[in-house]
């Protein structure tokens, strides 16, 4: 992770506002992901079912991010 290292590297003390913006970026990224599903799909048990999956993913993505961190 790049972005970690770089703001680590230079300015430590700003790395809680680093994780909330790539936070706070990762999570509008899916709900505009899920939206636009939603929006576009033709049968809303699916565009729910995608919905579930899709957070269910991220939120085990950002236990893994974290606990490999710390």
């Amino acid at each position: 992770m790049k972005g970690y290292d770089l703001v680590k590297e230079k300015s430590p003390e700003h790395l809680p506002q680093f994780y909330l913006a790539m936070a706070t970026i990762r999570m509008v990224l899916v709900l505009t992901v899920i939206g636009l599903y939603t929006w576009f799909a033709d049968n809303r048990d699916d565009a729910i079912q995608f919905a579930i999956i899709f957070i269910i993913m991220y939120a085990i993505m950002m236990v893994v991010t974290l606990s490999m961190r710390h």
